[in-house]
């Protein structure tokens, strides 16, 4: 097993301009945001560059918050070679994540590796980011997902990148219950990419908890990989958890086909200072 720490670097549709005091200044295209980052455990660099934020998230308890300054309600990015919208939430997300860049381009990269045809199961596929990056690549995608909103949101992510005719599977529902109906259809997939919270709801209201449920998504996705499967890849920001746990878990399947497992952090690099700002944990197994 290989550490790895992914990187992603400014780009002309995303970046981070400073970070620090558990909050972080980001540029969404034209549009520059300041939101918390309770992984910024260090000192502004820039303070002067703050006045530049258009909009500023506070919370106001509970989870949730507000964004306060004058902002659009939604407008198109592009970075990683996808057009996303950025649609600032109540819980201080954007609906896009800078992160997850790397893994896009790991993504189309294995895809490709097939020459199309490849069948690729995004799990917890929120506004699609990954879909995209798999459909464009020539994959059969089923993407699911138990928030209707998310999954609308994908589409209009789809549509902005001239994917709405691409082989795409938009599924409203609970991950377990989804792969546990595909277990039992003998539905198989070449590649899978699974971004887990710590906790949510299905669509009937299933309860989701990370810490009782993950074993479980990991031995339903260990039994729909193909015969000749491509790669399998595991995000996540539980707190507390190591990217090593999540690599332990492709131990099975890389005894079974062979190939490599790489794991570790996702980061997100900042301009000038070179700092990079955690982000998340990964790992992923892949044949080639």
């Amino acid at each position: 097993m290989d550490r790895i720490t992914l990187i992603t670097k400014a780009q002309p549709g995303y970046e981070l301009m400073d970070s620090g005091g558990e909050e972080k200044l980001e540029r969404w295209g034209e549009v520059v945001l300041a939101r918390p980052d309770p992984q910024a455990l260090w000192p502004k660099a820039r303070e002067g560059e703050w006045a530049q934020a258009q909009g500023t998230y506070v919370r106001e308890g509970s989870g949730e918050g507000k964004w306060t300054g004058a902002i659009p309600k939604e407008w198109p990015v592009e970075l990683g070679g996808l057009k996303m919208l950025v649609k600032p939430t109540s819980f201080k997300h954007t609906g896009v994540f800078p992160e997850h860049v790397p893994g896009w381009e790991y993504v189309g990269e294995q895809v490709s590796r097939r020459g199309g045809g490849a069948k690729v199961l995004n799990l917890f596929g929120y506004t699609g980011g990954y879909t995209l990056a798999a459909a464009k690549a020539g994959a059969e995608v089923t993407h699911v997902d138990a928030s209707k909103t998310a999954v609308a949101w994908a589409r209009e992510n789809a549509a902005l990148n001239g994917l709405t005719e691409a082989s795409v599977r938009w599924i409203v529902e609970d991950v377990l219950v989804y792969l546990r109906r595909e277990l039992k259809r003998g539905v198989k997939y070449d590649g899978i990419i699974m971004d887990p919270p710590s906790f949510g709801h299905g669509p009937h209201d299933e309860l989701w908890k990370f810490e009782e449920h993950f074993l479980e998504l990991m031995s339903l996705c260990g039994q729909v990989l193909s015969d000749t499967p491509l790669f399998v890849l595991i995000n996540g920001y539980a707190a507390g958890y190591s990217p090593s746990a999540f690599a332990y878990n492709l131990d099975g399947v890389s005894k079974k086909f062979g190939g490599s497992i790489g794991y570790g952090d996702l980061t997100i690099e900042e301009k000038g200072a070179g700092r990079l700002l955690p982000a998340g944990i990964f790992a992923r197994w892949s044949k080639g």
